[in-house]
């Protein structure tokens, strides 16, 4: 059974380990190739992009794939969009795995918005000095609030922003870090996307210690009719399912 994995995140590399694991299951790894000394997974490893959706096709066609899944990120839209098409149009399964979101606890400030320039709109009424979690894109919507800005990205935003601090850094990040940096920097407000997971927890939980209000990006919606699930195991069921 070959499989096309589309990767990039902690539990698409779990489940690279897993797949090699299982006799029988060839597994592909696809990244999309936007960061530098990526975590590669096990097994055999493509980079770079398909081509839309068309591309992702035809490359489905040409080797052979049984089945895709799909365990980008939660804000990779337009790579499932074209995942869900493709598969659609090459009449081949496709599963979601999207890992469960952050559940807000008491002392939590929380303001959820649609986008990161309504995120950037609403600042100006919740804080003064903003710690801006959201990765590079999207950060241009910040530039001109008038608000002191901490950014924090893997990669270096092109071009550089002079509008902001910025800081280049890779999770895991824990506790005593974040609110070591949240103190030193006088953050009053975290901007985040909503996108679940340990590796970058910590910096709402330094958060609530420290009283700070955190401005919430919601995750895209999920294309209309396809199969997601929330964790890894389950997607090894479905995959020992349909061998």
């Amino acid at each position: 059974m070959k499989i096309l994995l589309l990767g990039g995140t902690g539990e698409a590399r779990s489940l690279a380990a897993a797949f090699a694991a299982e006799p029988g299951v060839h597994v592909v790894s696809s990244l999309a190739g936007r960061i530098t000394d990526a975590r590669l997974p096990v097994g055999e490893v493509r980079q770079g992009g398909f081509g839309g959706t068309e591309g992702l096709a035809a490359w489905l066609r040409d080797n052979s794939v049984d089945a895709v899944v799909d365990a980008t990120h939660p804000f990779a839209a337009t790579m499932t969009e074209h995942a869900v098409e493709a598969a659609r149009e090459v009449d081949v399964p496709l599963l979601i795995l999207r890992r469960p979101g952050w559940t807000s606890a008491p002392g939590d400030e929380w303001h959820w918005v649609d986008t990161a320039s309504e995120a950037a709109g609403l600042l100006p009424a919740v804080g003064s000095r903003a710690f801006l979690t959201i990765g590079r894109q999207g950060l241009s919507a910040f530039a001109r609030i008038g608000v002191w800005a901490l950014a924090r990205c893997v990669e270096p935003p092109e071009p550089i922003p002079t509008w902001c601090e910025l800081i280049l850094d890779r999770g895991p990040y824990d506790v005593d870090g974040e609110l070591e940096l949240m103190r030193q920097h006088q953050i009053d407000v975290l901007v985040t996307k909503h996108s679940g997971g340990a590796q970058t927890a910590a910096k709402l939980i330094a958060a609530r210690e420290l009283g700070v209000s955190v401005v919430v990006i919601r995750r895209p919606p999920l294309p209309a009719g396809v199969e997601a699930v929330e964790s890894v195991d389950r997607v090894v069921e479905w995959v020992k399912a349909r061998r």
